[in-house]
């Protein structure tokens, strides 16, 4: 694996949304793995060292909130932390991840903005 390579993990768990978005951010360049639940994630963010998460607030086992909190306890802002939900701002959950984020988007993510968020390739 290259240094310069820009490396994305891309957390959802509507399989769907994770790989259509994997697959745009592939096309542009960006070397990208895909987890379905934040358990996933976690043990593809240890082997390949990202420099950005995307992932979904809520998801089984592990939501974005509690993901979010243990990249940062874990990896401080080594990370760049990018949420993504259909869910309102006001839900507790929401609100709680937000505060440990560097970006968040609403769904359906627009992939050209997304690319203004990510390190360029």
């Amino acid at each position: 694996m290259g240094e310069d390579e820009a490396r994305v993990v891309v957390v959802d768990d509507v399989a769907d949304i994770a790989d259509a978005l994997a697959f745009a951010l592939e096309n542009d360049g960006y070397k990208v793995w895909v987890a379905y639940d934040g358990l996933q994630a976690l043990a593809l963010i240890e082997a390949h060292e990202p420099h950005c998460v995307i992932f979904d607030i809520n998801m089984p086992s592990l939501d974005g909130s509690e993901l979010s909190k243990l990249l940062r306890e874990r990896h401080g802002d080594d990370l760049v932390l990018v949420a993504i939900t259909g869910w309102s701002e006001t839900d507790s959950r929401v609100a709680d991840a937000f505060a440990r984020v560097d970006h968040y988007l609403k769904k359906p993510v627009d992939p050209a903005v997304l690319r203004k968020l990510l390190p360029p390739v």
